[in-house]
């Protein structure tokens, strides 16, 4: 089979913004039982939309699995801000997989890696000339991931709103290549996993050298041309420097594979039906006959 186009799907990124979008209001959906269903019902309602869009031929969901990783090990702070998850979307961690194994699509992670580095390692395995790689995400991370047969979809606010990156849209919009994404945040830090990056430099300033230099061994190699304000801020923090990058790579070498054959997209509607009916999801159960 040629043209195969397997779209990877950050678990995580669509049920967070699921849950997220559907209870600002106050009101969380639930079954008659009482079991809170609004952030998988927005995730399937995501995932559909993608692939009436897209039109994969393969379709893998990844997940992180708990909050201790590598990462962690390397710098106990790293995430350390994050929140606990809200009460009324813990239930549904499970009965998300539940839902996307009734879609016939694999539910792929592994303890000590992000969902990040699952995607990172199969983008990489699938790609190929009979293969192009779509990454379903909203996270600015894995436009790192993206090359000549990798495409990474940001997920935007609304309906239906995709930014959908290749090499060169990537290069157009940001300045960036994908490997300077790593060197961006490397400089800069990253608030939202709790890094700091070279105190002092913020994105404007790691942009400019970056344009000039390339990358952060070129910009060590040729310290002594930048400004002597830079300069002592970078070799006042080299360690968190070289840490910070580290941090930031997603790994494409961790040990999960998925069988092309496996996540082949032919859903069985008379299982996704009882799923949904199960669930008391009525819309959806209607709109796929």
């Amino acid at each position: 089979m040629t043209d195969r186009k397997v779209l990877l799907v950050d678990g995580m990124a669509l049920l967070f913004r699921a849950y997220y979008a559907s209870s600002y209001s106050g009101y969380i959906k639930r079954t008659s039982a009482g079991l809170p269903t609004n952030a998988v019902h927005g995730f399937v309602k995501y995932l559909m939309d993608a692939v009436k869009r897209f039109r994969p031929t393969h379709v893998v969901c990844c997940w992180d699995m708990g909050s201790t990783t590598f990462r962690t090990e390397q710098y106990e702070a790293y995430k350390g801000n994050r929140e606990a998850p809200p009460e009324d979307l813990i239930p549904q961690f499970d009965l998300v997989k539940e839902v996307v194994d009734s879609f016939g699509v694999p539910n792929v992670g592994l303890h000590g890696y992000e969902a990040d580095d699952c995607i990172g390692t199969l983008a990489q395995h699938y790609a190929d000339d009979q293969t192009q790689v779509f990454v379903l995400t909203g996270d600015h991370d894995l436009l790192q991931v993206v090359s000549e047969r990798v495409h990474v979809i940001i997920m935007k606010k609304g309906a239906s709103n995709y930014a959908v990156y290749d090499l060169a849209g990537l290069l157009e919009e940001r300045g960036l290549t994908p490997r300077q994404i790593i060197e961006l945040k490397g400089l800069t830090g990253d608030t939202s996993d709790n890094y700091p990056g070279v105190k002092g430099i913020g994105e404007k300033t790691a942009l400019k050298l970056l344009a000039e230099y390339g990358d952060i061994d070129g910009i060590l190699a040729n310290l002594a041309a930048v400004s002597a304000s830079i300069r002592g801020k970078i070799e006042a923090s080299l360690d968190m420097l070289h840490l910070c990058r580290d941090l930031a790579t997603i790994r494409c070498d961790v040990p999960v594979s998925c069988p092309i054959d496996s996540c082949f997209w032919a859903p069985d509607f008379h299982r996704l039906r009882a799923k949904f009916e199960e669930l008391e999801f009525k819309g959806l159960a209607q709109q796929i006959g």
